[in-house]
């Protein structure tokens, strides 16, 4: 029925915006925003009717989250970095029906799902910065879906992900990408010391181990990568516990993908943290490496609950 068209790895970096603005930042995330108008430009060639947005600014602590009311439209000031993102205007449509439709199906998976379609929450920056650059003429519906994940699983969220691209495929009569909207290594500079990492990474450690998951990506090493997430997620800060970054995975396959990442923003330094924009060929999969649930068989306390 639907398909799956595009899946991305994506940046939403704040500074994107402010490089719009006239100062010393102007023009300085050029290659990152060219990033975001190219991938929505493969949507738009591709016939992608919704972008579902794997959003790690929106932090819960209970169960998966899915926004998925009629309309967005408002101003948004970011409370984390305001003197970056500050009254950014916004507005597109939103799916109700498919919102509703991911989150029932996800639950059917055995990942307990909440869909949102009646709702004054609006989105988060994970979700606004790419689509003011992708979706300013309101071309594409939008779904955000939380991935700031403070309490959960990384197998629940890989089985997330493999769940939303069962209902697009078997329920749903569109075609959809998905984006998993979060950095790599995420470990800001020290206060104080923001200016001078601007475009930089905070430690040699981060970057090399940020470049050698870059170069498994681009060799298809997914076995491998999927067996250390966990620890890369923890030990290279990664961001939103990298639990966007699962759910990506898990819909295109998790351990099984045999695809290679396109990387269309080269690997960049933002305020200490490690950023890119990269493609991943969508191919048929069986899902014989998806996790099980996992929350839904817990039994008492898990030392490493994110794990």
């Amino acid at each position: 029925m639907g398909k799956l068209a595009l899946a991305a790895k994506i940046t939403h970096v704040p500074s994107m915006y402010l490089s719009e603005l006239p100062g010393p930042r102007q023009g300085t995330r050029a290659d990152a925003i060219d990033g975001h108008k190219e991938i929505g430009r493969r949507c738009r060639e591709l016939g992608v009717d919704t972008i579902v947005v794997f959003d790690t600014h929106w932090l819960v602590n209970a169960n998966y989250h899915v926004n998925c009311a009629p309309h967005f439209k408002g101003l948004y000031t970011s409370n984390e970095l305001p003197h970056f993102i500050s009254n950014l205007a916004y507005e597109f449509p939103g799916n109700p029906a498919l919102g509703q439709l991911l989150a029932k199906v996800c639950s059917e998976h055995g990942v307990e799902t909440l869909a949102h379609p009646a709702t004054t929450l609006a989105p988060e920056y994970g979700t606004l910065v790419p689509m003011r650059y992708m979706n300013q003429d309101q071309h594409f519906r939008v779904i955000s879906v939380s991935a700031l994940c403070q309490v959960h699983y990384l197998n629940d969220s890989a089985r997330l992900g493999f769940a939303m691209r069962r209902a697009v495929e078997e329920h749903y009569d569109g075609t959809v990408a998905f984006f998993a909207s979060g950095s790599l290594s995420h470990r800001f500079a020290q206060n104080g010391l923001a200016p001078a990492y601007a475009h930089k990474i905070w430690s040699p450690l981060l970057e090399r181990m940020d470049r050698e998951v870059l170069r498994m990506w681009q060799a298809g090493e997914w076995p491998a990568f999927c067996e250390m997430l966990p620890e890369y997620a923890s030990k290279g800060h990664g961001e939103g516990f990298m639990h966007d970054t699962a759910m990506l995975l898990g819909a295109l396959g998790w351990s099984e993908y045999t695809g290679r990442a396109e990387i269309v923003t080269p690997y960049f330094g933002a305020s200490g943290t490690g950023q890119l924009n990269a493609v991943f060929p969508v191919l048929p999969v069986q899902g014989r490496a998806i996790p099980a649930a996992q929350a839904s068989n817990a039994e008492g306390y898990r030392a490493f609950p994110r794990l």
